[in-house]
């Protein structure tokens, strides 16, 4: 048994904000304070923040998109490398590092979980297992939707709400996946017919659906399977001055249905000023704080040089006369989805990277319901996750964001609010942000993100900081599964692999016989080698299934703060 005591907890999904008090870890989780006189290693962690594990709500970390990324960044992996130490592997990169590297600075963060956001189905088997060869971190995915010619069929041939959770149903159990994302919606399907741009109304080739009719048949599948986490939603028109028209459009057309948006940033984009480029973070915050329904991430962009790789092929298209090195690569997957990736360098002397920016803190800033909006880069598309902990501290230090901003050109500057918003955040609403939130929002609250008795004993203590930057830079301790792997940014046990999380839901199995038909006519591959065995997924590891109960109980009242 391990006892912390001292730390100064921040706990909230069990509403402890700050308070001072002990820890009990043993068998792998968090206990109840146990009977006086029972045997414990104490730790003495007084003046810390003790927090949950992270967990990384949407970050690219496994499947096609990722080793290609790798490829096309030759150039960081010959100059950044990380040589082996005691029983850690070597690695190479930096915005798209090797799987033993990602694991080992994830944790070195003090996050202990990390969910690829956009899994093709016929690419499930290697993302699992790509994604098992991460140590240190509990994993899972979001299997893509809405591109697909099989679910287009449905749609455009009235199939019937029930057919098309029947096979939702099918798929997210088929791919071991924990929850549904659609990219562009038809959008992806209508780039290969020649479409090259579409909007929420519009017809998409083939099928001649719509975005709209996409999204709501999806959002109506998942809630019919009560799948915790609600359609995971890459809009229309990424990237693209003025589509913030359409985000507004898709948060009115849920018509109350649970959407989370992902990264926001790059769909907050209105036409104003003398560049036809702006900001429109605070409607579309308005908006979100009207709306409980809207949950966000914001895939922030941070200067320097990343890769972005997206199934959005279409936008990637667009994107690819930008690249930086000139070099891209984009591709079809099975009829299932797209694939485009584009190295670039976001430069903070570009009014277009500044802007882009200084929105994604606006939009941070003004949603005011920590719960519905997590911490992200998109990694890599904004940045690689490791530039956590400066987002961090602009965050929560005014002064620090204000002499960020202030070095940026002044068109930018003229066109953002920025510098009005006085808000910072505590490290209460950091720790919702990074790990409360994020459990909640994917329904893993059972098992992670908080500090309960119950929860998995994956333990992030800080050594207490003014400058959050260098506070969340590396973990004084990490505890995975109630076992120390990190001690001052140092790997101990670089080994233990984490958890595959899932969902199982319940739905007819007659739908496999049309599947079926469908794979023998048009797919290269026998459905019953698309499928993921069980034992498949237990080779990547422990497997825990969630259940499916629909959307996630609302957080406690938060705990008056003691003094330590």
């Amino acid at each position: 048994m391990i006892r912390l005591t001292g730390g100064r907890i921040f706990d909230p999904l069990n509403g402890i904000d700050g308070a001072v008090r002990d820890l009990w870890i043993a068998d792998g989780r968090i206990v109840p304070e146990p009977p006086p006189g029972t045997p414990a290693e104490t730790i003495d962690v007084s003046g810390c923040a003790v927090m949950p594990g992270g967990i990384d709500l949407h970050s690219h970390i496994g499947g096609g998109k990722v080793a290609i990324a790798r490829l096309l960044m030759a150039e960081e992996h010959r100059a950044r490398r990380e040589s082996r130490g005691p029983g850690r592997r070597a690695g190479t990169g930096e915005v798209t590092p090797s799987s033993f590297l990602t694991g080992y600075r994830y944790a070195r963060l003090g996050y202990t979980a990390a969910f690829e956001p956009a899994m093709p189905p016929a690419n499930a088997r290697a993302a699992h297992h790509e994604m098992a060869d991460i140590p240190l971190v509990d994993r899972g995915a979001y299997v893509l939707l809405g591109n697909d010619d099989f679910f287009l069929r449905l749609l455009a041939e009235g199939a019937g709400a029930e057919a098309i959770a029947d096979y939702v149903g099918w798929t997210l159990r088929a791919t071991g996946a924990l929850a549904v994302k659609i990219v562009n919606p038809g959008g992806i399907a209508a780039f290969k017919y020649g479409q090259r741009r579409l909007d929420l109304d519009e017809r998409a080739a083939p099928y001649g659906v719509t975005p709209r009719a996409v999204l709501l048949a999806l959002s109506d599948a998942l809630e019919r399977l009560a799948v915790p986490h609600p359609i995971h939603v890459h809009g229309c028109n990424l990237g693209v001055p003025g589509n913030a028209a359409s985000t507004l459009a898709t948060i009115r057309a849920m018509e109350g249905r649970r959407i989370h948006l992902t990264h926001l940033q790059f769909h907050a984009y209105g036409s104003e000023g003398p560049r036809r480029f702006s900001s429109a973070a605070p409607a579309i915050a308005e908006l979100v704080n009207a709306c409980p329904n809207v949950s966000l991430d914001v895939g922030q962009v941070m200067f320097g040089q990343t890769v972005t790789a997206s199934a959005d092929t279409m936008a990637q298209f667009r994107n690819a006369a930008h690249a930086h090195p000139r070099r891209w690569v984009g591709m079809d997957i099975e009829c299932e989805a797209g694939c485009g990736v584009v190295p670039f360098r976001y430069r903070d002397k570009s009014f277009v990277n500044a802007l882009q920016w200084a929105i994604g803190l606006e939009l941070f800033l003004l949603v005011e319901d920590p719960w519905r909006i997590a911490l992200t880069t998109d990694h890599p598309n904004g940045a690689a996750f490791t530039r956590y902990p400066e987002l961090v501290r602009l965050l929560m230090d005014k002064d620090f964001r204000d002499a960020a901003f202030a070095r940026l050109p002044r068109a930018a500057r003229a066109l953002s609010i920025l510098p009005s918003i006085r808000r910072e955040y505590s490290l209460f609403e950091i720790a919702i942000l990074t790990r409360a939130g994020p459990a909640r929002l994917l329904g893993l609250e059972r098992e992670l993100g908080h500090l309960g008795p119950g929860a998995r004993a994956d333990v992030a203590v800080y050594r207490d900081d003014p400058d959050r930057e260098r506070m969340f830079a590396r973990a004084h301790l990490l505890f995975k599964g109630g076992r120390l792997v990190v001690r001052d940014g140092e790997v101990l046990e670089p080994e233990p692999r984490g958890a595959v999380h899932l969902v199982r839901p319940e739905f007819d199995p007659a739908i496999e016989t049309r599947i079926r038909a469908f794979f023998e006519s048009y797919r290269d591959q026998r459905l019953s080698s698309f499928v993921l065995g069980e034992d498949e997924l237990a080779e990547a590891g422990e497997v825990v299934v969630h259940p499916c109960r629909g959307a996630p109980p609302l957080p406690r009242a938060r705990e008056e703060a003691t003094a330590p």
